[in-house]
């Protein structure tokens, strides 16, 4: 892409309130900053239909033993990477169910890996290694909307018959050329010019939370805005675990703490056991029969 091409995109554009940044101070930067990340609530929203769309999908290929990849470069890569690593803690998923895929690799997390982002051969390299089935789901992400590390991934995607989605920062983005359904969040210029690593960052991590909190959330993760799947794996988790019990089972802390002893610190069925008055065996039962569902669970033991 030349010079021209690039000034084009909004993500490139000065931000006319911020000419003279140089010369600013730090307060009035402050504030500035503050104003413009509020546009980002509102860039997201316009987006949201199509994220809706994409939700349904990435529930249906959980549904049929799918998998959620994100695809991308530099701070697009480590938003993928924030969000896919939180889903085993706080959903209790395999490691494998939501995956980053980033250039230069994982240890570009920490380190730039200068170039890496530049060949469509290495997306495509990259996916190829993930055993990609058509009941995948991938999404590139890229502020520009121009990756060629993106590309090659998203045409990589499309081949295998996987769902391809695209994230970008511009409208009518390259990447969304070869994306089944799209996603173009415009937040416009940023203060300092050029660095996407803001607006358009904030951006795409606020969509990757609706995408993987939402999903999880439809496919039996959640009971009323509990995290039920919660892993409680450290002693903040369990007493988290002890808490949502609870709540969800309105007994005393000390009832909660014994049933999840029982169960092994598993939320789900420590709750159903509570209100059913059900024994173990016969819960998980229950729970694999309402696919992890816990009102469903609860409501065909009440039944018996």
């Amino acid at each position: 892409m030349n010079m021209d091409m690039l000034t084009k995109l909004t993500t490139e554009r000065q931000n006319q309130k911020s000419l003279q940044l140089d010369q600013m101070p730090v307060r009035e930067i402050l504030q500035l900053i503050n104003e413009e990340d509020r546009l980002v609530a509102d860039a997201v929203a316009k987006e949201l239909p199509s994220i809706e769309q994409v939700i349904e999908k990435v529930c249906e290929s959980f549904q049929n033993g799918g998998r959620l990849f994100y695809i991308g470069a530099g701070t697009s890569g480590r938003i993928g990477i924030l969000d896919s690593v939180e889903c085993p803690p706080t959903f209790s998923t395999p490691p494998e169910q939501v995956q980053a895929v980033m250039a230069g690799g994982q240890q570009a997390f920490l380190v730039a890996v200068e170039g890496a982002e530049d060949q469509e051969v290495n997306g495509r390299n990259d996916l190829s290694q993930r055993n990609l089935t058509e009941n995948d789901v991938v999404i590139g992400i890229a502020a520009s909307g121009r990756t060629p590390y993106v590309i090659g991934a998203l045409k990589f995607a499309k081949e295998i018959g996987a769902t391809a989605v695209s994230l970008a920062s511009n409208q009518k983005s390259e990447i969304s050329q070869y994306a089944d359904y799209s996603i173009e969040v415009e937040t416009g210029p940023e203060i300092l010019t050029g660095s996407t690593r803001l607006k358009a960052a904030t951006a795409h991590k606020m969509v990757l939370n609706m995408i993987s909190t939402i999903s999880m959330v439809k496919v039996g993760k959640a009971y009323k805005n509990y995290m039920v799947d919660v892993k409680a794996s450290n002693h903040k988790l369990r007493e988290r675990a002890k808490s949502i019990v609870a709540e969800a089972a309105d007994v005393r802390y000390e009832e909660a703490e014994a049933v999840l002893q029982e169960t092994e610190f598993q939320v789900k069925p420590a709750i159903v056991m509570i209100m059913t008055n059900q024994t173990y065996e016969s819960v998980k039962l229950a729970l694999k029969a309402s696919n992890g569902f816990v009102k469903e669970a609860i409501q065909q033991l009440l039944k018996q």
